[in-house]
């Protein structure tokens, strides 16, 4: 004999929640150092706002997860093969995470850092 209980209300996952879980998966990827913001006005918002996951904007339109990356990689490494990596990364965490499908990862590198060699 099992019950079968109806929901009795809703989840829901901000933005902002789903881009810290992205923004954490993504600070793990190799070959990735660092991001940067999309732009001037959302750079200012992340240096005003702790909550903020810079280089990580989070969009959800008609249902559907959509995720863009701004990405610093390593001199020396494949970019595409990181930037496929960071995509692969993301997306796998934020789906484990929340159980729903991500639409698209989209991954845009910003630019390449030298390391220091000491």
């Amino acid at each position: 004999m099992s019950e079968r209980s109806e929901p009795k209300g809703r989840i829901e996952v901000s933005p902002t929640a789903i881009a810290s879980i992205a923004h954490e998966a993504l600070t793990r990827c190799y070959g990735v150092v660092g991001t940067v913001s999309k732009g001037l006005t959302r750079e200012i918002r992340d240096i005003l706002s702790p909550e903020s996951k810079r280089g990580v904007v989070v969009r959800v339109e008609d249902g559907r997860i959509i995720i863009d990356l701004y990405i610093v990689i390593e001199y020396g490494t494949r970019i595409a093969s990181v930037a496929r990596s960071a995509m692969n990364v993301v997306k796998y965490n934020v789906e484990k995470a929340l159980g729903i499908p991500v639409a698209e990862v989209n991954v845009h590198v910003q630019g390449v850092r030298i390391s220091d060699e000491d």
